[in-house]
């Protein structure tokens, strides 16, 4: 089971440090008393989601013996009108470059989302979370 300490420094900053020994903070902006210094809690979200995703997509895509050059994701999130500091939709563009083609990519992402990624199994409960993605041919300029 995952443990995660937390401590509180001043004003609306925290550092929180994981297992992996690696701290993190998150903050507030100067308006809310924070210092601006570290990730909001939900931006944190965001990346875990994108980050448990995208190892996933890269794995899977590597156990299918497919050579990966480059590999970027784009998120964005819209907020709820009536509560606007939770998400309600959230999407996830990944722009891959290699030797797979776009049934390789499907599959990896569809895999990811079924099996794999816990993030997004828990977020998938709070919002819509859709996934696209552009593949580009290994040699092709990246956007």
């Amino acid at each position: 089971m995952p443990k995660i300490e937390l401590t509180w420094k001043d004003g609306m900053r925290f550092e929180g440090v994981p297992d992996s020994g690696h701290t993190i903070t998150m903050d507030s902006d100067k308006a809310h008393d924070g210092t601006d210094m570290g990730a909001r809690p939900m931006e944190l979200l965001l990346v875990g989601l994108g980050g448990c995703t995208g190892m996933d997509v890269v794995s899977i895509l590597k156990k299918m013996r497919k050579h990966i050059k480059n590999f970027r994701l784009t998120i964005s999130a819209e907020r709820a009108a009536e509560h606007p500091k939770v998400y309600t939709t959230i999407a996830l563009e990944y722009i891959l470059e290699g030797d797979m083609d776009e049934k390789d990519v499907e599959r990896a992402i569809d895999l990811s989302q079924q099996k794999f990624c816990s993030a997004s199994a828990m977020l998938g409960k709070a919002a819509r979370i859709t996934y696209t993605y552009k593949l580009l041919k290994t040699g092709a300029n990246t956007p």
